[in-house]
């Protein structure tokens, strides 16, 4: 078990005590594991929350002669699961995002867009989203809480600014050199953290060069490692073949220095059909989350790889906000190497927070313990805890015995020959 891991649930192994109650709780995590995962099932569908509301779900892109996304008349007043996976209200007791610029390179950012209220400012005609997918996007990084809409959440990092930086055509069209335009528009303006939702089926000279120019001026660069879905041909991403569910690499996550993200839902999964990368460095919330759209006060909902990457660049405006010291590459080891250990692994906000990896420093203060908090999507690291519990308390029964028995062997030998 990776030391984040521990130090996320070292107060309950702590407080386990006697081996009875090691055994009790071994055999009661797979039931309340798996009543997490049941209720998450039954309440997850695609476009639907907790409470039976059906949202609309943000489009990644519009035809041709279609109208711009209307404002949802649906407010979301329950806090989505991705907010208790990320346990954002620990991480946000060290830190919010102040005093750090996020750059989302997408279809633009509208700047009535709800919980981002003079936070936004706008690269050319970035502030004009039709699509709708930027401010969302945006939204899900550094939206505000509350504000009148009724909903007590907003993004991951409700302080961080947001840079609105166009990366596609009006309808949401892309291309390398679009998105590698719009990654140099970020780092002329001294974004800490760019967020490439796009995902491309190839790359070029020029987004190379422009991702090395974002890094060469210390830009954290976060891109999805997969796109939303498959597309029709043309598009500007994957084709829409049988073979785009098969490992690939896109860009720009594929290129050297970025930090690449994939998604997973409330389940643990990503769905079979989604579009598969042949890498990537952290996994995040992306499938059924809930945030807020160009205009009005009602929520979407969207599944894709692009809103993991909006989480992930948001725990990075919260780690180089805590720790303004640390370079674009640093912040990234440090959510990578804090996250929880799974095929692809996974963000752990408040770890990233709080846990100092080998070879740092940070100033001595207290970290408040953390309850442990069991969600469907955790459903792999309560395994993983069970395991361990079992291990030890086996462990602790056979020291015991032997213990006893060493006991037994040397009161033996003491009893002189001849008596009882």
């Amino acid at each position: 078990m990776s030391a984040p891991l521990l130090h996320r649930h070292h107060g309950a192994l702590r407080a386990l005590g006697t081996l009875p109650t090691v055994c009790v709780l071994a055999l009661a995590l797979g039931p309340v594991t798996a009543a997490a995962a049941r209720a998450a099932d039954a309440t997850a569908a695609s476009g639907t929350s907790g409470q039976g509301i059906r949202l609309p779900v943000i489009p990644g892109a519009l035809r041709s002669g279609a109208a711009c996304t209307k404002a949802s008349p649906t407010v979301m007043k329950v806090t989505p699961w991705t907010h208790n996976v990320l346990d954002l209200s620990g991480a946000w007791e060290f830190s919010r995002g102040a005093g750090v610029t996020v750059a989302v390179v997408d279809t633009g950012v509208a700047p009535g867009t709800h919980g981002l209220k003079g936070r936004v400012t706008a690269a050319g005609a970035a502030d004009d989203d039709c699509v709708g997918h930027g401010s969302f996007v945006a939204g899900l990084i550094a939206g505000a809480a509350g504000g009148g809409s009724g909903a007590d959440f907003g993004g991951i990092a409700p302080q961080a600014r947001i840079l609105a930086v166009r990366g596609t055509d009006p309808l949401g069209r892309t291309d390398a050199d679009r998105v590698a335009a719009g990654i140099r528009t970020a780092a002329d303006a001294r974004a800490q953290v760019i967020a490439v939702p796009l995902a491309l089926t190839s790359g070029g000279a020029a987004l190379t060069s422009a991702v090395r120019y974002a890094t060469a001026h210390d830009c954290l660069v976060v891109a999805a490692a997969a796109p939303d879905s498959a597309p029709a041909a043309g598009a500007g991403t994957a084709s829409a073949s049988a073979d785009s569910v098969r490992p690939r690499r896109y860009w720009p996550a594929a290129e050297r220095g970025v930090l690449s993200v994939v998604d997973f839902g409330p389940d643990g999964t990503r769905p079979k059909d989604a579009p598969q990368p042949d890498h990537a460095d952290l996994a995040a919330p992306g499938d059924k989350v809930v945030g807020a759209g160009p205009r009005g006060t009602g929520h979407f909902t969207g599944s894709g790889a692009s809103f993991a990457t909006a989480y992930v660049a948001g725990a990075a405006a919260l780690v180089r906000s805590r720790d303004p010291q640390l370079t674009a590459a640093q912040a990234s080891r440090r959510l990578t190497s804090t996250a929880y250990p799974a095929d692809v692994p996974r963000l752990d906000a408040y770890a990233a927070l709080t846990a100092v990896p080998h070879g740092e420093t940070r100033p001595a203060e207290t970290v408040p313990p953390r309850p442990v908090v069991w969600s469907a999507a955790d459903g792999r690291g309560a395994r993983l805890i069970a395991a361990v519990v079992v291990a030890v308390a086996m462990v602790s029964l056979l020291a015991a015995a032997a213990t006893r028995g060493a006991v037994r062997g040397r009161r033996r030998r003491a009893v002189p020959s001849g008596t009882e």
